[in-house]
């Protein structure tokens, strides 16, 4: 039973990888400007220069890789729990996930750019990472999870403060990935994870951080 488990994980790990999930939710869409920031700015992407456009390309990579590596994460904690509810939410949530990884993707064609040619090593890293969390208990396991989309969800915060106002697109998907990012920290709260130590906060934010520099280029 484990194995197919694990064969069936590894094959959505592949096909997120490879780009090819698909969203169940759509695209999120702002349907108007708001005045007071937009009135005299031109909307959509033609009014980007080329400039704005890598630099919307590289952020939005960042995020691509950072669903990748969620899904990583939340496959491999799924498979070292025991307890079947937290099974269901790890799958629930990596659901919401892949709508997060399709949307990026979705984005990055629009901008004629493409996702890290590193998606490989930073998924193969996620999940041996939420394996071992896994395996140090649920609530170690559900406090990493915590961590993780509380650090996630500060980076998204930072991303609407760089992106250009104009470029309503992208930031309506990435208020709704930091919409999803809290409800996932909280629900991982609500199932008993706990605080993680301060040492271990840092060497995620340092973790991540070397991630999100090199995933902006390559």
């Amino acid at each position: 039973m484990f194995s197919d488990n694990l064969i069936s994980e590894l094959d959505r790990g592949l096909r997120a990888i490879a780009g090819v999930t698909q969203a169940t939710r759509p695209t999120p869409t702002v349907d108007a400007p708001i005045p007071s920031v937009y009135s005299d700015a031109p909307i959509g992407d033609d009014a980007l220069t080329s400039q704005e456009r890598r630099h919307v390309a590289g952020l939005m990579r960042v995020n691509h890789v950072g669903e990748v590596c969620a899904q990583a994460l939340y496959q491999a904690q799924k498979l070292a729990t025991v307890r079947p509810e937290l099974r269901f939410a790890f799958e629930q949530a990596g659901k919401e996930e892949e709508d997060h990884l399709a949307w990026t993707a979705h984005r990055l064609s629009e901008l004629g750019s493409r996702p890290s040619l590193l998606n490989p090593l930073w998924y193969a890293g996620a999940f041996a990472i939420g394996f071992v969390a896994g395996k140090c208990g649920d609530k170690v396991s559900l406090g990493f999870v915590s961590e993780t989309e509380r650090q996630v969800e500060h980076h998204l915060e930072t991303h609407l403060n760089d992106l250009p106002p104009n470029d309503l697109r992208s930031r309506a998907i990435v208020d709704q990935m930091r919409r999803d990012e809290i409800a996932h920290g909280q629900a991982a709260r609500d199932a008993g994870g706990i605080e993680l130590p301060a040492p271990v906060q840092r060497v995620m934010r340092a973790a991540a951080k070397v991630m999100t520099t090199t995933a902006y280029y390559i």
